[in-house]
């Protein structure tokens, strides 16, 4: 996206239990994290070269949600959209809904997945 509209601000999220991109990101290389401990498990998995080079070059920030309010976007969600999305998936709306002043005005585009969510685990049923 970056390439077709450089003028365009690309923003990742991630847990801020599992931040190890964003830190990088700060710090300007890798940094690991070996024992990310997050309810949205699709980003526990450690950067690597390949992202890295992807973030490093093309990410305008990275911005963190605490596990209170990944939990809370998917019940946003889930309320307003009758969809059920998995706990990564949650991460880039409970961003935004957290740094409403980085997104004001301006038309912002989330991808939404679901396909890594038990309906028996949903994590609002443990709160």
């Amino acid at each position: 996206l970056s390439s077709i509209a450089p003028e365009i601000k690309i923003y990742a999220a991630e847990p801020l239990n599992a931040d190890d991109a964003a830190r990088s990101f700060c710090a300007g290389h890798i940094i690991a994290d070996d024992a990310p401990n997050t309810v949205a498990d699709g980003l526990k998995v450690p950067l690597k070269d390949l992202t890295w080079h992807f973030v490093s070059n093309h990410v305008t920030d990275i911005l963190t949600a605490t596990e209170e309010e990944i939990i809370d976007a998917m019940k946003l969600i889930w309320k307003r959209m009758k969809i059920v999305v998995e706990p990564s998936s949650a991460v880039p709306l409970a961003t935004i809904l957290k740094n409403p002043d980085v997104f004001k005005g301006k038309r912002v585009g989330v991808i939404l997945t679901g396909g890594n969510v038990d309906l028996d685990t949903l994590p609002w049923l443990n709160n």
